[in-house]
């Protein structure tokens, strides 16, 4: 089974950020996230880090509410 592949991506200016990533690889993503903020030779700074990092947060609680509403459909239509 492969793992979908995703995306976030930020628009600043002329610049265009894009960090693609495996669905459970979100904490590399935020490794990287940290790595680019921290070296300084792009305009990425920490604010944008910031921002990328709540997109990813509300991505993964509404995919987590997917599954739970998935979860709850498979349950009422097997009772």
């Amino acid at each position: 089974m492969t793992k979908q592949r995703r995306q976030l991506v930020l628009n600043k200016g002329t610049e265009k950020f894009i960090f693609r990533y495996e669905a459970g690889s979100e904490d590399k993503l935020l490794d990287a996230l940290i790595d680019q903020a921290k070296a300084g030779c792009t305009s990425f700074d920490w604010f944008d880090a910031a921002v990328l990092s709540f997109k990813l947060t509300q991505s993964l609680i509404g995919q987590a509410d997917e599954l739970l509403h998935e979860n709850v459909d498979k349950q009422i239509h097997t009772n």
